[in-house]
């Protein structure tokens, strides 16, 4: 079943303006940039953030493209890089056909690409989106409206063998079975409807930790809505064909299994002498006490960078 988008999910009279604040940002600009000119790439745009601060860094020749399939995302980002127009565009897409449109664009070869990972601000802070189980919302965790999958669909119809594996490998879950079956038994009673509805049954079947019980089932669930992990492998593997010889990729990642898919593949490219580590031992970044301490949402972030050979 298609849950329906909200009428103001890309309604311009919404008077909230969603503040993004792009984490690593000093690292990205010191381990991404390595010449001032040239065409440089933002697979996932977001509200902008790391693309501003990147347009401000290189020079009025050089040109970014930004991607991102949240139409209201787009919407904001657009907005925001306004006085950039002549150097900055944006594409509604997935990042996991970023090689056909590059291809298509003839926006190649890349002095420098960026993937950020996290959710945006504007899809976690919006109840509407139910990506968070902090307000209530229905259970959508879309990225694009154009998506047939949501979580509704997930919790309410998915056999129970099915969840259980979904939480145990998307979500890192080790209560997968016992949510999975308290799910399927609570169903039959009655179907979930809201992100806060699904967060309080989990809640009652663990204790409160370091973290909301629900936690990880709701990170698993939005990345089996939109095949986050699949997307990923698909993107690296295409964006290394686009680099041009010393051009930089890096991937900021937020939890271990984004951040193992990213780690390997690098390793890979390293061992057929596509791409060098940037720092020779190929340890990722992470946030300083700083950061961490002025946007907590920060604390789990970790930013890998390759350099074409």
């Amino acid at each position: 079943m298609r849950t329906a988008w909200p009428d103001d999910w890309i309604s311009m009279s919404d008077s909230r303006r969603y503040e993004h604040q792009p984490v690593l940002l000093a690292e990205v600009l010191d381990l991404l940039i390595t010449e001032s000119g040239g065409l440089y790439l933002d697979a996932t745009l977001g509200l902008g953030g790391h693309s501003e601060a990147i347009l401000r860094a290189i020079s009025a020749q050089s040109k970014l493209m930004g991607l991102d399939m949240d139409p209201e995302a787009l919407i904001q980002a657009e907005q925001r890089l306004a006085p950039y127009s002549g150097r900055f565009r944006a594409v509604r897409a997935n990042f996991r056909t970023l090689g056909q449109i590059l291809e298509r664009e003839k926006f190649f070869p890349l002095a420098g690409a960026l993937l950020d990972l996290g959710v945006s601000s504007l899809q976690f802070d919006k109840p509407e989106r139910g990506f968070s189980f902090q307000h209530e919302g229905p259970l959508d965790m879309r990225m694009s409206p154009d998506n047939p999958l949501t979580a509704d669909a997930i919790v309410n119809r998915w056999p129970q063998e099915q969840i259980a594996l979904l939480l145990k490998e998307y979500g890192e879950e080790p209560a997968a079975q016992r949510i999975a079956k308290a799910i399927v038994e609570r169903r039959r009673q009655e179907s979930f409807k809201t992100t806060t509805d699904l967060a309080q049954m989990i809640e009652k079947l663990a204790p409160r930790g370091k973290i909301h019980p629900a936690t990880r089932t709701f990170q698993a669930l939005r990345i089996a809505v939109n095949a986050e992990l699949e997307n990923l492998t698909r993107a690296l593997e295409d964006l290394a064909r686009f680099m041009q010889h010393g051009g930089r990729m890096g991937v900021i990642t937020f939890h271990s299994l984004e951040d193992r898919i990213v780690k390997r593949m690098f390793a890979s490219f390293v061992e057929q002498g596509v791409c060098r580590y940037v720092d020779k031992k190929g340890e990722a970044v992470a946030p300083s006490e700083e950061e961490v301490e002025s946007n907590p949402r920060a604390r789990s972030a970790k930013l890998r960078v390759v350099e074409k050979l």
